[in-house]
């Protein structure tokens, strides 16, 4: 099988929780809470993790994608998670996703200490072709991008962002999938990166 398919185990959501600044200890407090929420979903989690600061100390937001089966049900899963339910978190953002690459198993193939990076990429919606199955990515070691998706519109039409894990530090990583970013809509794509890592019980 390509590593680069449609993979569509049925309907994956990109959720993207920014942090209220200082939440850290807090969240730390509510640690086990969060752990044991997502514990209920952990047959449907294609990926998670947190974000963090450019030095690696602080912890910025957090990443989950996971099938569920509407919008609705990504929304509850999203405002009944305990970081949002006590204010810790400012903002979320929950895209329906399109799942390029997903190495697996994902989470056990990082290892935490390596440097790993979320790139994201959002632009104005555009037409989705849906022949394009066998997207590849030019120039990128398999090894190197472990995760990726493009982020669509509920009814599966348009694309409207993309988002990336690569093992690489942020600079690196936005190198990497420029490429791939560009050839999605056909032209250059605003691309951030930041760093990140594996998530789920210490």
């Amino acid at each position: 099988m390509t590593a680069w398919a449609w993979y569509l185990p049925g309907v994956p959501f990109f959720v993207h929780a920014q942090d209220r600044p200082g939440a850290l200890p807090e969240m730390e407090a509510l640690a086990e809470a969060h752990w044991s929420y997502m514990d209920r979903y952990a047959d449907r989690l294609i990926l998670r993790g947190p974000t963090l600061s450019d030095d690696g100390t602080e912890h910025t937001g957090s990443i989950h994608v996971i099938d569920l089966d509407d919008r609705a049900t990504a929304e509850r899963f999203a405002t009944e998670e305990p970081y949002w339910l006590d204010g810790l978190y400012r903002h979320i953002t929950i895209s329906r996703t399109v799942v390029l690459l997903r190495r697996e198993p994902v989470e056990a193939g990082l290892a935490s200490e390596a440097p790993s990076a979320l790139v994201t990429g959002r632009w104005a919606h555009q037409p989705r072709n849906l022949g394009d199955t066998d997207l590849q990515a030019p120039d990128v070691s398999p090894e190197d991008v472990r995760f990726m998706a493009v982020l669509v519109d509920d009814n599966q039409t348009c694309t409207t962002g993309m988002a990336s894990i690569v093992s690489a530090v942020p600079g690196e990583a936005l190198r990497i999938v420029q490429a791939l970013a560009d050839r999605l809509i056909g032209g250059p794509v605003a691309l951030t990166a930041q760093r990140w890592q594996r998530g789920g019980r210490r």
